[in-house]
Parts: C-alpha cells; structure tokens; sequence
C-alpha cells in the first residue's frame, strides 16, 4: 500500500489513494516541537471498508515516529482505539492515554 507523507512547518498528513481516479483516505495531525506528534482526525472512504487502511495510515505514522523519535499523543477517536488494539505501539505513545 502506497502511503504519502505531506509535512508542512506545523501540520502533516498521511494520505492514501488506490488510483488517480479513487477518493482519498487521509490522517491529520500538528506538530508539537520536533519530537511530537498530535494525531487530530482520520477519515477513510467507505470505498476502502474491510481493507485496513485506516489501520496502515497510523501504522506508517508510529513507524515514522520510531525511526525519527517522535511521540504521538492519538486524540482521534480512530487513532486512539487503534493504540489501545495495538499495545506493542505503547513505545511511540504520549498523552494520558500512556500506560504506566
């Protein structure tokens, strides 16, 4: 699955699109400082329901931040369920959601 990052001075995004002629499956998130990021809202076509996609675009998000060293605080509702799914992400996790 081809994933496209777009970073900009304060926000990013995660971006999807099986074809040129396909809707878009797209996660947001702002930049807290160089080593935080804040996931924000993800929306995913229902074009793309039962393929994961949702799933890849904050995959490819905590394997960013495991190579650059950020962390994620998942205030998207969908982002959040996804790191409580996926405890083996707790590494990449800031905010209240982090396990202690």
């Amino acid at each position: 699955m081809q994933i496209t990052h777009t970073v900009t001075e304060t926000k990013g995004s995660y971006s999807y699109r099986s074809d040129d002629q396909s809707p878009e499956a797209r996660m947001t998130y702002s930049r807290a400082g160089d080593k935080m990021i804040i996931i924000d809202h993800t929306e995913v076509p229902d074009v793309y329901r039962g393929q994961n996609v949702g799933l890849a675009l904050v995959a490819r998000a905590v394997a960013d931040a495991r190579e650059n060293g950020w962390s994620i605080v998942p205030l998207c509702p969908f982002a959040a369920a996804q790191f409580r799914r996926h405890r083996d992400w707790a590494d990449v996790l800031d905010g209240p959601a982090r396990p202690r």
